[in-house]
């Protein structure tokens, strides 16, 4: 079974919604981040980024400063900026990307489903990420950007979603990405329809937001022994998508030098494992087990050799592993995918000519195109309990703060 929760969310007054819901701050670039600070006294920003306009400022990630967060959060509701619900609901929101229509349901998941591996995981949490998120839910006492959770195709999940978005929305809006925004609050009778519609269900998976989904357990894990007790503890904020209405794209390496390899003598490494064609112009690649390669102004393709690939293991069968195990550590010498410096990950969001504008302008010696990774490997690295490898895969859509927040302390 899945339980989801209605909660009485607190949301921003429908002619501010614009102009609070945001991006998380950690995509913005600076420049931008800073002027949407000064320009925008509305945005959620703001909230998480109290001393913006302070020459002398908290810790990062202290107790002040997650302190300043929740008096801040506290004004926005104290001026009518944030509003509460009266009732639980549901919520179901839609982003609308280049053609490309994301429904799905904004709910509480459950704190327990995660502990007893209802919730699967394919990815693993940095402890220290994970104990500062959960000293950050601790003090400002809420959630407000969705954990990413996709759930197995269901007509009558389908059914009840499209007879609700037969209605106006509660919000509408476009943000400058040219991303369209609706949001449709979930009455009563279709609440029960699909609270019953999810307890069908054996398992949801985590498409993105581990860190935040294990600072919830550990919140709650950490509170055991307090007298105070909140039931809103035992969920935290997710939204529900099916899992065929999601787009995974792949994430692509690129790395700053050869360790100390001529191109000739890197290339003819690389064909020990793969079968190397120069190509005529940029692609990415056409199928699994191909990469593509920008190298000394030039595209390559490598397809790997059926000695490389293990198809019966679910990580050791992934582009992403096989990239790693035979040309990253073997070859280039990066062992630590995550502390490297000499490797960056770009999503498949960004183009093609961005990366091998970087390459031809000699700010990176070579770049790694991948095959976009699956729904169904991903679930099947979760189904036993393995760990995708670092970036395996940019999941959309990307989620907007502040939309609906989750009050923990209820």
């Amino acid at each position: 079974m899945t339980k989801i929760a209605p909660f009485k969310a607190l949301r921003p007054v429908r002619d501010k919604v614009h102009l609070v819901a945001t991006r998380p701050y950690y995509s913005y670039k600076k420049n931008v981040l800073k002027a949407k600070l000064e320009d925008n006294p509305y945005t959620f920003l703001r909230i998480i980024n109290p001393e913006f306009d302070k020459t002398v400022r908290t810790k990062a990630n202290s107790r002040e400063r997650f302190e300043l967060v929740q008096k801040k959060y506290a004004a926005f509701i104290q001026e009518g900026i944030l509003i509460q619900d009266k009732e639980p609901h549901l919520y179901v929101y839609r982003q609308t990307k280049d053609g490309h229509a994301f429904t799905g349901i904004i709910a509480g998941a459950s704190v327990d489903e995660y502990n007893n591996d209802l919730i699967k995981k394919h990815e693993a949490t940095l402890t220290s990420r994970e104990q500062m998120f959960t000293n950050y839910l601790d003090i400002v006492g809420y959630n407000a950007e969705p954990v990413l959770l996709a759930h197995p195709s269901s007509v009558k999940i389908n059914a009840i979603t499209e007879r609700i978005i037969q209605n106006r929305p509660e919000y509408e809006f476009t943000t400058t990405d040219r991303i369209k925004h609706e949001l449709w609050i979930v009455e009563s009778t279709s609440n029960v329809d699909l609270i019953q519609a999810f307890d069908e269900m054996n398992a949801v998976y985590i498409a993105d937001g581990h860190h935040r989904s294990a600072s919830s357990a550990g919140l709650k894990n950490n509170r055991k022994a307090n007298p105070i007790t909140y039931l809103n503890e035992d969920f935290f904020l997710a939204f529900f998508i099916d899992e065929d209405r999601l787009k995974i794209l792949e994430f692509n390496r690129i790395v700053h030098s050869l360790n100390n390899l001529s191109t000739a003598d890197f290339i003819n490494q690389l064909k020990q494992s793969f079968e190397v064609e120069k190509l005529e112009k940029s692609r990415k690649p056409m199928h699994e087990h191909e990469f593509t390669m920008c190298l000394d102004q030039h595209w390559y393709s490598l397809v790997c050799k059926s000695t490389l690939v293990e198809s019966d293991h679910p990580v050791r069968s992934l582009d992403a592993e096989i990239l790693t195990l035979f040309v990253l550590e073997p070859i280039l010498g990066i062992t630590d995918l995550k502390t490297d410096e000499r490797i960056e990950f770009i999503s498949g969001a960004e183009s093609i000519e961005s990366i091998e504008e970087k390459v031809f302008k000699g700010k990176a010696a070579v770049a790694f195109i991948l095959y976009p990774a699956t729904m169904e490997q991903v679930k099947r690295v979760a189904d036993n309990q393995l760990i995708m490898p670092p970036k395996s895969t940019w999941v959309e859509p990307k989620l907007r703060s502040g939309l609906t927040i989750y009050p923990i302390n209820e």
